[in-house]
């Protein structure tokens, strides 16, 4: 990974992805991921927890809203973005998101497995790496 905007975070999920569908089919998931980070200030253990807005794309989103479920724990390489949008009074706000490029998730075998059948069609090593490889370095 090179460049100036890449990132690499650990951290869990706050929430479980939501996938939407643009025109065309293509797949993108959304989700807050927490990290946090402790240290001693006056003699005392603090945590503070930082929220970062994750975005994935294509085959990607599909993996992560088949495997990724809030409380999670994961680690995510992809670089930051800067957009903006109207709000509702029609006034220019701006968001960075992280837009992943690959995703490992992280802990044991069954923190992914879950109660239905899902769990039998996959086999899964204790961390399995997912990565976009479309080739496409841009989301749309």
């Amino acid at each position: 990974m090179s460049g100036i905007n890449k990132v690499i975070l650990v951290g869990h999920l706050g929430k479980d992805p939501e996938v939407r569908h643009l025109e065309g089919g293509v797949a993108v998931a959304s989700f807050p991921l927490a990290t946090s980070e402790t240290f001693n200030k006056d003699g005392r253990k603090v945590e503070q927890t930082e929220w970062h807005n994750i975005v994935m794309w294509r085959g990607l989103a599909d993996v992560a809203a088949k495997f990724l479920q809030k409380g999670k724990l994961v680690y995510i390489e992809g670089k930051l973005r800067t957009r903006s949008f109207e709000d509702k009074e029609g006034i220019k706000k701006y968001t960075t998101e992280v837009v992943a490029e690959n995703f490992t998730m992280l802990g044991r075998k069954t923190d992914f497995e879950s109660d239905n059948s899902q769990k039998h069609s996959l086999k899964m090593s204790d961390t399995d790496s997912y990565r976009n490889n479309d080739g496409d370095d841009h989301p749309f």
